[in-house]
């Protein structure tokens, strides 16, 4: 069970038309292609993806499984959004809600044992090693677990466990932490002590409904048997502006510690058919990923191209990522920037950190940090704009008085996108 329904008001305009795991990643990738490939490689036929917030990218992305070889006639993927019932019908609560409003699904299966994974992580995991451990110490619930920095302990859950790996107190967010193993939000559950307490969980007034905050410590105050397993691959929640944008950075960086070119455990993308990117006679490429059907007659240097993207002669691309269908077009200067599907940058434009007399109309410190600047997707951008770093750049109402930087929608691309 994939929960795919958040959000994700961190990453600001990049979610506001889109649910976060649709969110674009790397040069062909969506953010759910990661959890789908590492349940189809790990031998997981059977998969639920619940969905709630602006689910239509998201649903038309997943389809029936296919691209994850996920298209089974017994088994397969299944979108599961909210739904009325004979009881009502209510919106996903929590974590433990979603799953809870979807007991009768699971039930179905007749299963022994069930994962409950997020939908918004980068990682390359094999869930069939987590579970035999379970299976293997007769847990009710097991944890995924990875090492972080002491400096990190207080933004995650982080798991106390004595000598055997068997969790015996989970603290929210600590101050002062007594580990530093923070949970990934992979959890394993033998379904029958799961579905007892989401039960139990449903009926407190009061509750979050949720995994981290609720379930988890009601399981280990009743002794439930739950263990922590570790994993020591490359993780990372992409929840923040700069997370989004570091990890994208990695694919470059760090492939020995997130390679994407590894034919024994594929992930998996749906990309539409494009012919081959093409890079023109006076282009200048330094640690560039590019995709089908980019055409780069620029400058572009330690950045990520995905589709459709286009960079005209003259201009130049550092340390950013560009969503699929973005133009760039030429004289235009990108520093550290994420640029979002379908928008096209004016002529002679320049943003980045070292912008310093850019506009600063736009400027949002409070979701955009160390420099990183973000466009809204299908913008127009103004010939000529200047834009100070640590900017989220939309499309402003009629009377936000802000200056012409945006001057219009793509709407060709809205219309083709419809």
């Amino acid at each position: 069970m994939i929960l795919a329904g958040g959000q994700g008001t961190r990453l600001g305009v990049l979610t506001d038309h889109v649910a976060k795991p649709a969110v674009p990643f790397g040069s062909r990738y969506r953010i759910i292609d990661f959890p789908l490939s590492n349940c189809t490689n790990s031998g997981i036929e059977a998969v639920g993806v619940l969905t709630q917030y602006q689910p239509l990218e998201l649903n038309k992305y997943i389809g029936n499984g296919h691209s994850w070889d996920l298209d089974r006639n017994s088994g397969g993927t299944y979108i599961l959004p909210p739904y009325q019932s004979i009881y009502g019908s209510d919106w996903y609560k929590g974590t433990a809600n979603a799953i809870y409003q979807n007991i009768s699904f699971i039930d179905r299966f007749s299963p022994k044992y069930v994962l409950v994974l997020s939908g918004d992580h980068v990682y390359k995991m094999d869930y069939s090693a987590m579970v035999r451990q379970h299976v293997q110490t007769e847990a009710d619930g097991t944890i995924a677990v990875i090492e972080v920095p002491w400096e990190e302990t207080s933004r995650f859950g982080i798991m106390n466990t004595d000598e055997d790996n068997r969790i015996t107190e989970f603290e929210e967010k600590p101050k002062e932490a007594k580990n530093n193993l923070a949970s990934m939000g992979v959890y394993c559950f033998s379904w029958q002590a799961l579905r007892k307490y989401l039960i139990l969980d449903e009926e407190k007034t009061g509750s979050d409904n949720d995994f981290g905050k609720n379930v988890i410590p009601m399981m280990l105050a009743d002794q439930q048997r739950m263990y922590a397993y570790t994993f020591n691959g490359y993780w990372k929640d992409v929840g923040t502006v700069y997370s989004l944008w570091e990890s994208n950075m990695d694919l470059l960086d760090k492939p020995e510690e997130i390679n994407l070119n590894d034919d024994s455990w594929r992930i998996y993308s749906r990309n539409p058919i494009r012919p081959s990117h093409f890079v023109g006679p006076n282009a200048v490429m330094d640690r560039v990923a590019v995709t089908d059907g980019a055409e780069i007659y620029g400058t572009v240097i330690h950045s990520m191209l995905s589709h459709s993207v286009v960079i005209e002669e003259g201009a130049t691309v550092k340390d950013s990522f560009l969503m699929p269908g973005v133009v760039v077009k030429q004289g235009s200067c990108l520093d550290r920037c994420i640029v979002g599907m379908n928008t096209i940058i004016g002529a002679d434009m320049q943003v980045g950190p070292d912008v310093t007399d850019g506009t600063n109309y736009y400027e949002n410190e409070r979701v955009c940090t160390e420099g990183i600047t973000v466009f809204e997707q299908n913008l127009i951008i103004n010939d000529g704009a200047k834009i100070n770093g640590n900017s989220m750049i939309y499309m402003p109402t009629a009377n936000e008085g802000f200056n012409k930087i945006v001057v219009g929608l793509n709407e060709r691309e809205l219309a083709m996108e419809v």
